[in-house]
């Protein structure tokens, strides 16, 4: 169910979304979703990239158990775009994401800014910002920047933050902000 513009919900994922009729207790690597008990046993991610022109409206996780095949989706969609090298995006930074944006009750997708970062364009971005970490958490697929038009950087970051569950950073000049599956920090303005 991929194309280059939209990457859906796959037949399995939709068929158990309908499926889902109890709560299910489910381990997660995150305190994101613990905010969100009672919600149902669904995850959904909601994103585009001006990069490259793709969107991604997808349920990635079900009754307890992420979905194979659209992790292997999400970790294609959040590719380093200058490169087009992928690595594995790590779950935790999904969940968190994905938590995030529940948390501010938006249907606006994400803009994703900057997901993983192969080592060449971590090191070219670096020689160009000092707001660029040497050993960013983008190139281990644990990080993601990200907008939304309907939604202040503030009111971003005080969703992610709720999470408690990694870094936030408020990137107001450029109007993003940073969430990864870090330690709990938080910075910025």
């Amino acid at each position: 169910m991929t194309d280059s513009k939209l990457i859906g919900v796959s037949r399995r994922g939709l068929l158990g979304a309908f499926a889902a009729t109890a709560l299910v207790a489910a381990p997660t690597y995150t305190q994101a979703f613990g905010l969100l008990k009672g919600a149902g046993d669904i995850r959904r991610i909601r994103m585009y990239s001006g990069r490259t022109g793709e969107s991604m409206d997808t349920i990635y996780w079900i009754e307890g158990e992420y979905i194979p095949e659209v992790v292997k989706e999400i970790n294609h969609f959040m590719r380093d775009w200058r490169t087009d090298d992928t690595t594995k995006i790590d779950l935790r930074a999904i969940d968190i994401m994905a938590a995030s944006h529940r948390l501010m009750d938006v249907s606006e997708p994400y803009m994703l800014l900057s997901g993983y970062r192969s080592p060449k364009t971590n090191a070219m971005l670096r020689s160009k910002s000092s707001g660029v970490a040497r050993n960013s958490l983008h190139m281990k697929g644990q990080a993601a920047d990200l907008r939304l038009k309907s939604r202040s950087v503030g009111q971003m970051a005080k969703a992610a933050a709720a999470c408690a569950s990694g870094g936030v950073g408020k990137y107001s000049r450029s109007n993003f902000v940073h969430m990864d599956c870090g330690p709990v920090r938080t910075w910025g303005g």
